[in-house]
């Protein structure tokens, strides 16, 4: 069986100028559209984490696909982390910079009881700045966070170094 860092470099997309140019994206559908790389890619970014977390947190949007699949995989819940003007319900939100621009994300705090261990997932860690951000959200939901993971993680862009302080799991750095 390929190993999940085989079936992620060997099936993700690499698409020039977008979202704008001089951004070379990163396309991980074709590896969630697998069954076999989308099961060997979720256990790989569970593995270091199995029986260290209550939830499993999502970061819109291909972090959503992620996270429902870890959840499962490790029989707890999936939170979500969205854009603005998502969530129905309270929330807190976090502003935070990224490579071609700023966002917003938000997440509703009363999904878990304090203290949990969430375990934050998204396809890409480049500078950082949306890990930070969803981080940030789950701290002062007052949830602890267990772990990052993520599938791909972009070396040169220095996104590890704003994590710090948290254990990062990374399936293919380039």
């Amino acid at each position: 069986m390929p190993s999940a860092a085989d079936l992620i470099t060997s099936l993700t997309a690499t698409v020039p100028d977008f979202p704008k140019p001089g951004i070379l994206f990163r396309d991980l559908t074709p590896v969630f559209a697998n069954g076999e790389a989308l099961r060997v890619v979720t256990d790989a970014l569970v593995e270091p984490f199995r029986g260290e977390v209550d939830a499993v947190a999502g970061v819109e949007a291909r972090g959503f696909v992620l996270a429902a699949a870890a959840a499962y995989a490790l029989g707890v819940g999936m939170l979500i982390i969205r854009k603005p003007g998502k969530l129905p319900r309270p929330h807190l939100s976090q502003s935070y910079d990224l490579e071609y621009g700023s966002a917003t994300l938000e997440l509703q705090p009363d999904d878990l009881p304090p203290a949990s261990r969430v375990l934050v997932l998204d396809d890409l860690l480049a500078t950082g700045g949306t890990l930070s951000a969803a981080i940030d959200l789950v701290q002062r939901a007052n949830w602890t966070v267990a772990g990052v993971s993520v599938v791909l993680e972009l070396e040169g862009l220095g996104g590890r170094a704003v994590l710090a302080g948290h254990t990062v799991r990374s399936l293919v750095t380039l």
